[in-house]
């Protein structure tokens, strides 16, 4: 199936049985999918991503909220290129796009089924962030459940906010849970832990940012 034929396909089959509902802009939306075959890949605060068997190189990921972003998010894979670390777009619609499928594990899930994260995947991700700056853009909102390893490998499969301007503090933040302590204390054994203590922590992380930029005003 060519990219122009899976567009209609994604329009007949996809579009008109799913719907995407929005309770609160930190939480990541809700997803109603009637289709059979189109599976739900996975979902953010305001898009939800999905493939299907007939195309498995390629994901569809749907804007549900925020419908201004998608073109933001041409925009900035257009200037991003082709590197390694990234997907890549191969079409797109009014509320789509079509993206290279990246296979792989979120570090957040890692840290839940006890799945080490090798030092390389670190570095992989400092080398495309890097590479992102080379090329005009501005690295934002990277963090452990839009950044995936395989083979020892990292790549960043959610770009959609390198568009913006400031600096985002997520992934030095990230990195420094990391050198001080994950990688002393969590790397060489790394039990699984539950699910609830891992997104309890992004939670805690998430308030703990709050009142970093209220201080910050403050002073």
């Amino acid at each position: 199936m060519q990219i122009s034929e899976f567009k209609s396909f994604i329009e007949g089959s996809l579009l008109p049985n799913i719907q995407l509902k929005t309770v609160s802009p930190v939480e990541p939306i809700i997803v109603e999918n009637h289709t059979e075959e189109w599976k739900l890949l996975g979902k953010g605060n305001y898009a939800a991503v999905f493939t299907h068997p007939a195309m498995p190189d390629w994901v569809v990921k749907i804007y549900g909220r925020n419908p201004e972003g998608l073109q933001k998010e041409i925009f900035v894979y257009e200037k991003l290129g082709s590197h390694k670390a990234y997907s890549r777009l191969g079409g797109y619609g009014r509320s789509y796009l079509i993206l290279k499928r990246i296979e792989g594990i979120t570090l957040f899930h890692a840290m839940v089924k006890g799945i080490p994260i090798p030092v390389s995947v670190i570095h992989d991700i400092d080398s495309a962030l890097q590479y992102a700056r080379d090329r005009g853009l501005n690295p934002f909102d990277v963090h452990g459940k839009n950044v995936v390893m395989n083979k020892n490998r990292g790549y960043i499969v959610d770009i959609s906010d390198f568009y913006k301007s400031g600096y985002c503090s997520k992934w030095d933040d990230l990195k420094k849970a990391y050198y001080w302590i994950y990688r002393p204390l969590i790397l060489k054994w790394h039990p699984p832990f539950p699910f609830r203590a891992v997104d309890s922590i992004r939670t805690l992380y998430r308030l703990y940012r709050k009142l970093r930029k209220r201080i910050k005003k403050a002073d």
